[in-house]
């Protein structure tokens, strides 16, 4: 089941209940291909072609990396570190307080 639609692109508005799969199928297969496409519209090649990843820029960009800063690395390296020492020791510190396993 899909999410219910409210209009479709013609601005028919299709019911108020959760579509199937063969009702968005029916959809589909009944637009007009012969349409005119809205004057405003980009081709999607135009968006790929700016992007080198497999996914347009718009759709997602791309992972902006930060340097972690002075203190943030050691950090997370001592807290790995104790918890690979805990888990060493055969304890447990899942809910806050340290038991023997």
């Amino acid at each position: 089941m899909v999410e219910t639609l409210a209009f479709v692109a013609d601005g028919t508005e299709v019911g108020g209940a959760d579509l199937t799969d063969d009702e968005l199928t029916d959809l589909a297969l009944s637009a007009g291909l012969e349409q005119p496409l809205d004057p405003d519209a980009v081709p999607l090649a135009l968006y790929s072609s700016q992007s080198p990843g497999f996914l347009p820029m718009w759709y997602m960009p791309p992972v902006v990396a930060r340097a972690a800063g002075g203190w943030r690395r050691p950090l997370v390296f001592v807290l790995i570190a104790a918890f690979l020492a805990i888990d060493g020791f055969g304890l447990c510190i899942t809910y806050g307080q340290l038991v023997a396993a």
